[in-house]
């Protein structure tokens, strides 16, 4: 059985189950119109669609919030979710990152942390990208996720969006670039 709230770390990055007590600093966080510029729900950045996103993420049970380990200062979150996830199967996704953390290898290092904690108990790893999201399909592509002809339409403040499903299962990860950011966390 997959447990959806861990708390992994790494050197770069700890994750650990959000709580309702996170809400300011992750809001704080969320609050900035150019993290979600590019997003299908471009206007995440207000608060009451983030708080949206913030209660759907708790009571999912797989929220993670994402803290730098030296200053414990919130700069995003990610999830597990096994909504959409066929048998076998888990979801990683609702991901975001503070400005400050883009180009670095920090979404790298948290997707490498779910995939690697989730392939221990699932075989494969879905990701669910908006069809018009370029900046997050290129991302998941740069990780060794593979896009799948599967598709769903989900319903977002700013309207209709497909979602296109990517995936990376146990063969791909243990190949694939995300593998030696996994063998570098802390147990």
């Amino acid at each position: 059985m997959l447990d959806r709230q861990p708390t992994l770390t790494h050197p770069a990055v700890t994750l650990r189950p959000a709580t309702a007590d996170d809400w300011p600093a992750l809001f704080a966080a969320a609050h900035d119109p150019g993290i979600w510029e590019g997003h299908p729900a471009h206007d995440r950045w207000q608060e009451p669609v983030f708080r949206a996103f913030f209660d759907d993420g708790l009571a999912s049970g797989g929220m993670l919030v994402a803290a730098e380990p030296a200053t414990g200062v919130l700069i995003g979150s990610s999830r597990f979710d096994l909504g959409r996830a066929e048998a076998g199967e888990v979801e990683v996704g609702w991901t975001f990152l503070v400005r400050r953390h883009w180009g670095s290898r920090t979404n790298h290092i948290m997707k490498a942390l779910m995939v690697g904690h989730a392939l221990q108990s699932v075989e494969r790893v879905i990701f669910l990208i908006g069809e018009t999201n370029i900046r997050s399909r290129t991302a998941i592509e740069r990780i060794g996720a593979t896009l799948t002809d599967r598709q769903t339409t989900a319903q977002l403040s700013t309207g209709p969006v497909i979602h296109l499903f990517y995936s990376i299962d146990r063969a791909g990860f243990g190949t694939g670039p995300l593998f030696p950011l996994w063998e570098q966390r802390i147990s």
